[in-house]
This record gives structure tokens, sequence and C-alpha cells, in this order.
């Protein structure tokens, strides 16, 4: 965290947090929600400023709940997330980058919903791969040591037999199917914090 937001946050401690302004895309992006996204349930315009985004991305944090947010100066700006807390890429010297421009540490695990999206556990660390880059993984699957086949891919979806895995970087990595919207429960992230707040 940056030390101007820890100083203000000292200055300034009880300043309302704010909702539904802030979301992250499922290719990583940051996207402002201005009352007129928020009422159309529209994405909202993305944020390519890069001294602003690199602000966020280093001031991104969870609180006990699950739920992730922008720690603004004294402000919690708590954000929608489109799926995971964080949208990870390949990248040939780390094997995977966050969203917010750190390596990922190694993954211990692969996930793959019926919609055949990714999902990459490395601790604590939930990150779901940006969709332009599953194919590359795809080519790198195996099921029962042999390479993966569209067909073999589709029926295991599907829930067929065998062993699926990725062959990554010289280790392997198996994959476990994940059912639809079981992510957040399983892994204790709150997708829509806005709703939550408002349910209370």
């Amino acid at each position: 965290m940056d030390d101007i937001v820890k100083q203000a946050m000292a200055k300034w401690p009880n300043v309302p947090h704010c909702y539904g302004w802030l979301a992250l895309d499922a290719r990583g992006t940051w996207r402002m929600r201005d009352e007129a996204a928020q009422r159309a349930g529209a994405p909202g315009d993305r944020l390519s400023n890069a001294a602003l985004v690199g602000f966020i991305n280093r001031n991104y944090l969870h609180d006990e709940r699950g739920c992730w947010y922008f720690q603004n100066g004294p402000q919690r700006v708590y954000v929608n997330l489109d799926t995971t807390p964080f949208i990870a890429r390949t990248d040939p010297a780390h094997g995977f980058v966050l969203h917010t421009g750190q390596p990922m540490p190694a993954p211990e695990q692969l996930f793959m919903p019926e919609d055949g999206s990714m999902l990459i556990r490395a601790g604590e660390c939930l990150a779901q791969l940006d969709d332009r880059d599953v194919a590359q993984l795809l080519q790198a699957m195996e099921l029962d040591g042999k390479p993966a086949v569209d067909e073999g891919l589709l029926a295991w979806l599907e829930g067929g037999p065998g062993r699926l895995a990725l062959r990554w970087q010289g280790r392997e990595i198996e994959v476990e199917r994940l059912a639809p919207d079981e992510a957040p429960r399983r892994f204790g992230f709150v997708q829509r914090p806005d709703l939550l707040t408002a349910q209370q």
C-alpha cells in the first residue's frame, strides 16, 4: 500500500465506503461505472490512465468478508468482479502474470468450469486466465498422459473419465472440474459487494 494512502487513512479514519463504481472485467481491465452505467447494468468505461491504473493495482486489497476493494486515500472503493479477484496472462519468463503486473506464484491447481474458462490457484491467489490465452494452455493439456484432443476435452468437461493435467514450464498441474458459480463459495470471495451491502 502506498505511504500516501496510509497517511490519508490515519488522518480521515471514518470516510464512508464506496460501492458499485469500480469493476474488474474478465480481461483484467479496470472499469469506472458512473451512475448511468450502474442504472443500465453496463460494464462502464475502461480506465486507461497508466498512473491511475498503477495506483489502483498497488492498493488492491480484500476485507474479512472476501470483498475486494481499492484503498483510495481514506476511502475503500469496493470492486465488482466479473469473474475472480485476479486475471492472469501467460508470460514466457514467469509462467503467469496477474492483471496488477505482479508475477503469479507457481500454480498449484487448474480448474475448468463447463464454459471452458480456466481458473488458476497459487496459494490464496485465484485468477481466471484471460480468454485470449486459453488456446495456448489447451495445447499443453494431457488426458491420461497423452496430448488431449478437442473431443476428449469436451467429453471430460461433460463428466467423462480420465485424468486431465497441464504440462507447463516443466511441471504437471492437475486439472479439476468446477461447477458453475462454485468459485466464489469455494474460494471465499464476493463478486458483487454492492449487492451484499444492499442485503444487510
